[in-house]
C-alpha cells in the first residue's frame, strides 16, 4: 500500500513538471531580451545624488534602455516626490523634516538642496537629526553639480549648483518611454494614499504598462494584488514572504502552485543561508515569465557572474560600470 501511494505521489509530481507553466503576466517588459537590463538604483547613487532628476538623466545618457529605479513618498500637500527615506534629513539641507509633514510647494519655493549625504544620529523626539551637513561626493570622491550631467539635446540644468526636489511627475515628463521601478516607502494609510497618488499619475501619463510597483509593507502589497485584478495591466513585485513562497515551491518543483502573479522579483543574491541565484529557482522564474532583478550589485566580478547566469536585470549604483561590462561582453 505504501509503495502504491509513493508511486502515485511520484507520478503526480512528474506530471506537474511537464505541465506548461502559466505566465505570471502577459508581455512582461522587465524580462531581458538580448542583454541583462541595467537598473539604475536611485538613478545610480554612486555617480550622482540618488532620486534626483539629474541622476536619472545621467543614467539615461549611459543607456537609453535603462530601468529607472526610484523611491517615492507623499508630501503633506499630496505630491509624490522622490526620496529614499521618509525624512529628508539624510539627503538634503533640511532637519527634522518628515516628508508627510512638509509641503512640496515649500521645497520648491525654498530651493531645498538634495545634494547631501549626511550622517544621521537618533533623536529622542522620534525624528532623525542630521549633524554637520556633508556634501555629496561620487564614487571617485568628487563633488558634482547639475552642470556635470550629460543632458539630452534641448535639456539644461535646473540649477547650476543645487539638486532640487524631484517629483514622480518630473520623471514621467522627462522619460516618456523608460521602464520604471517605483518603491512605495511609506506604510499604513499613508502608504496606501501614496500608492493611490502614484496610480493617478501613471494613468494620466499612460505609463502603467512600463512601471513595476514595489513595497516591503504587506498592506501596500495586498493593495497591489487588488489593483492587478482591477486593471488591464498592472505590474508589481512581492515583498519577502511572496519571494520566499515562490523560492521554496520552485525548489520543490511545485511552482505551478504559486498563485501570486508578480512581474518581477527584486532580490539580493542570497537571503540567510539560501542562494537566490540557484539554477532551479531561476529556471522556474523564466518558465513563468517572471523577471529576476538582483540588488544592489557594484562589484565587477559579481556583475559578470549574474550576466552569465542569465539575470534579467542588475540593480546598481554604478550604471556606467555595468554598461562598460555589457559592452565588453558584446566585443
Amino acid at each position: 500500500m505504501k509503495l502504491k501511494i509513493l508511486a502515485i505521489v511520484i507520478t503526480v509530481w512528474l506530471l506537474v513538471q511537464i505541465i506548461p507553466k502559466p505566465q505570471m503576466v502577459e508581455n512582461n517588459p522587465f524580462l531581458k531580451s538580448n542583454e541583462t537590463m541595467i537598473v539604475a538604483h536611485g538613478g545610480g547613487q554612486f555617480e550622482f545624488p540618488d532620486n534626483t532628476l539629474e541622476a536619472y538623466y545621467n543614467a539615461f545618457s549611459v543607456d537609453p534602455k535603462v530601468v529607472l529605479e526610484m523611491d517615492v513618498n507623499l508630501t503633506k500637500d499630496g505630491i509624490v516626490i522622490l526620496s529614499h527615506d521618509r525624512t529628508l534629513d539624510r539627503k538634503s539641507n533640511l532637519q527634522n523634516a518628515l516628508v508627510s509633514e512638509i509641503n512640496y510647494t515649500d521645497l520648491v519655493n525654498d530651493e531645498v538642496d538634495f545634494g547631501f549625504e549626511n550622517i544621521i544620529v537618533p533623536s529622542a523626539n522620534g525624528y532623525n537629526v542630521s549633524g554637520e551637513l556633508i556634501r555629496y561626493t561620487n564614487y571617485l570622491g568628487q563633488t558634482v553639480t547639475p552642470l556635470d550631467v550629460s543632458y539630452p539635446p534641448g535639456i539644461s540644468a535646473r540649477h547650476p549648483e543645487k539638486f532640487l526636489v524631484t517629483s514622480l511627475e518630473d520623471i514621467l515628463i522627462a522619460f516618456p518611454e523608460s521602464l520604471m521601478s517605483i518603491e512605495i516607502k511609506q506604510q499604513g494609510d499613508l502608504g496606501l494614499s501614496a500608492l493611490e497618488a502614484v496610480i493617478v499619475l501613471l494613468e494620466a501619463y499612460d505609463a502603467l504598462d512600463r512601471a513595476v510597483l514595489v513595497s516591503f509593507h504587506i498592506e501596500v502589497v495586498e493593495a497591489f494584488k487588488t489593483l492587478q485584478e482591477e486593471k488591464d495591466v498592472f505590474y508589481y513585485a512581492p515583498q519577502n514572504n511572496g519571494v520566499g513562497v515562490f523560492y521554496f515551491l520552485s525548489r520543490a518543483g511545485l511552482s505551478l502552485f504559486s498563485f501570486e502573479r508578480p512581474a518581477l522579483l527584486a532580490i539580493p543574491m542570497t537571503f540567510s543561508v539560501f542562494d537566490l541565484t540557484q539554477s532551479t529557482f531561476m529556471r522556474a522564474a523564466k518558465a513563468h515569465g517572471l523577471a529576476i532583478h538582483y540588488w544592489t550589485i557594484n562589484d565587477e566580478d559579481v556583475m559578470r557572474e549574474l550576466i552569465e547566469k542569465g539575470a534579467d536585470g542588475i540593480m546598481t549604483d554604478r550604471p556606467s560600470l555595468l554598461r562598460q561590462i555589457l559592452d565588453e561582453k558584446e566585443d
